[in-house]
């Protein structure tokens, strides 16, 4: 038996966004980055449980195969819904935690208070009347 290679689920966003060229590819493409930082973001020591818990929602969303707008039907624009919800839970970290201490963690070359903004507004404005179903579904509002 040959080795196996088992990808991070990074390297695999990654691989199904490489240069994703289409509708919204302005913020879809940072998907992987995203995801990236959400993780990143359970590193670091002065995370509060709250925070925890909804970057692990944001996570979970991020992975399930059959969330609101699914991937396997909609190819690369089904990562809208969890760009969004990831997206939101930034906004709430921003809110509690501060612009800088998520900015620190960026790694993109991209100015991040752009990414954090556009693309927040972007991806709302995409899902429209979908929101509230959407932060329901991962439990993220009541």
């Amino acid at each position: 038996m040959g080795e196996v290679e088992f990808k991070d689920f990074y390297d695999v966003l990654r691989e199904n966004l490489d240069n994703y060229d289409g509708d919204y590819e302005d913020f879809i493409n940072y998907g992987p980055d995203l995801f990236k930082l959400l993780t990143d973001i359970l590193n670091e020591n002065e995370v509060n449980a709250s925070i925890r818990l909804k970057i692990s929602a944001a996570i979970a969303y991020y992975v399930a195969p059959f969330d609101i707008i699914p991937e396997t039907i909609y190819g690369p624009n089904g990562y809208i819904d969890d760009i969004f919800v990831c997206l939101y839970v930034l906004k709430e970290i921003e809110e509690e935690m501060g612009f800088e201490f998520l900015e620190k963690l960026w790694e993109c070359d991209t100015d991040f208070k752009v990414v954090l903004d556009e693309c927040y507004d972007k991806s709302k404005d995409v899902i429209e009347d979908k929101k509230d179903h959407i932060l329901k579904y991962v439990g993220l509002i009541k």
